[in-house]
């Protein structure tokens, strides 16, 4: 009993934390934000989701899959969300009316001037 609701707490927040995100992606004003709520997002939501299985279905075989599922999510969704922001710069998507500083200044490579 005390498993299943500790299993359900983590499902809930992760999923919680998903839906968050998707609203962030409907509701954020520029590119930027939207990449960085979604790589947030898939990250935790994701890991909490995957805990909350495997404290539903504790095993060894599900603790290695569930692990080796948080590590990828965790070193992928940052990496990807990085990857398509920067695309997304390097097509000059528009900054929020709200920015206040571009700390690239229009350096497509990031290279000191």
């Amino acid at each position: 009993m005390i498993r299943t609701a500790a299993a359900s707490v983590l499902l809930l927040l992760g999923t919680a934390l998903i839906a968050i995100g998707a609203v962030g992606l409907i509701r954020l004003p520029d590119v930027y934000n939207r990449m960085n709520a979604v790589a947030k997002a898939a990250g935790l939501g994701l890991s909490l989701v995957l805990l909350g299985v495997l404290v539903l279905l504790p095993g060894v075989r599900t603790a290695v899959v569930v692990l080796v599922a948080v590590g990828l999510q965790l070193f992928t969704a940052p990496v990807g969300g990085y990857a398509l922001a920067r695309a997304a710069y390097r097509a000059e998507a528009p900054l929020a009316p709200v920015t206040r500083y571009d700390e690239l200044g229009g350096r497509v490579d990031g290279e000191p001037e």
